[in-house]
């Protein structure tokens, strides 16, 4: 019968467009009075329960399946897509019933920050604002909740992995799903649509200096899938990725006595074996005497790769977010 509803109505209005608001931001534009904002006024109006199923509970043993950025590259056609700004905290994911991080390990977060969230599967950032990555990780890996700390986070969800609609069903249903949830530190990422290659950079450029990342694009025409892809990019002014530590080399000169650089590993991949480099650039002194341990994550930056895979101009930036349980 819902289906039907749809049907019927969708073709009523077909021809017709709407102003669709961004919840809590106020952002208005028009867009097509399409198949997509037809299920979510139904959902808004109570006629229609989105179509979402409840999530399967993950376990630190089975991590969540999710969706993974390719970077943005020339040639992409930026009408199929919606962006945003990309949140630089912990991933985190909702299984229904408990937050997790991506390797699936459960969150402590205190039960006041998912009191009354849904049972179904929400995907997102956990964040503490531009420029406090470091507190939102020093947050999230407590094993006993700072109440205070967590006071400072937000719970940016930007997809709803469980919904088997494309993303521009997805969309209107999370903003839907948010706003039933009715807590101030969760929110729907805000989307909008980016004309051209050049509007693309400026506005990565103005979030960055403001402190941000970067951008995130999700393909509208796009399902869920847990594999990375041109359905979901990335934009930033530099490529970055993680490698395990499988080695401290000495240091020489100056930094004789200390660690010179880490020995790191990147995973095999379906294209090359797995591939060691030296990732000496970017550590402090204090790291220098206090390295990284071995079998720990890092994340460091570069630009471009050798015809051997191997990131070009590599530099240390962090201990990764998501460590080894």
């Amino acid at each position: 019968m819902n289906r039907q509803l749809i049907d019927q109505l969708s073709d009523q209005f077909s021809q017709g467009s709407c102003t669709c608001i961004a919840p809590r931001h106020g952002a208005s534009r028009v867009l097509p009075f399409a198949r997509h904002t037809l299920v979510g006024v139904l959902a808004l109006a109570g006629i229609l329960a989105p179509a979402l199923s409840p999530a399967a509970p993950v376990t630190a043993d089975a991590p969540p399946a999710l969706m993974l950025a390719k970077v943005y590259h020339a040639g992409v056609a930026l009408s199929d897509y919606w962006v945003s700004e990309k949140y630089d905290g912990v991933r985190g994911y909702w299984d229904g019933q408990q937050l997790r991080t991506r390797s699936g390990q459960p969150i402590a977060a205190p039960t006041w920050f998912t009191a009354g969230w849904p049972a179904v599967a929400m995907d997102g950032e956990l964040w503490a604002g531009r420029g406090q990555f470091e507190a939102a990780v020093s947050t999230v890996r407590q094993q006993t909740p700072n109440d205070a700390a967590w006071r400072a986070m937000r719970f940016m969800v930007f997809d709803l992995p469980t919904h088997g609609g494309v993303f521009n069903d997805r969309l209107v249903a999370l903003n839907a799903q948010v706003n039933r949830i009715q807590h101030a530190w969760v929110q729907a990422v805000p989307q909008s649509k980016i004309a051209s290659h050049a509007d693309l950079q400026a506005l990565m450029r103005q979030t960055v200096h403001g402190g941000g990342e970067g951008l995130a694009l999700h393909r509208g025409a796009s399902r869920y899938q847990a594999t990375r892809s041109d359905d979901l990019l990335k934009l930033k002014p530099f490529e970055d990725s993680e490698a395990r530590v499988v080695g401290h080399l000495p240091g020489h000169g100056k930094y004789a006595g200390q660690v010179g650089a880490l020995l790191v590993e990147l995973p095999a991949t379906a294209d090359q074996p797995a591939l060691r480099f030296k990732l000496g650039s970017g550590l402090s002194d204090a790291q220098r005497r206090n390295p990284p341990a071995i079998g720990s994550l890092v994340t460091f930056r570069y630009r471009g790769r050798t015809d051997r895979g191997v990131p070009r101009f590599a530099s240390f930036m962090r201990l990764a977010a998501d460590q080894p349980g």
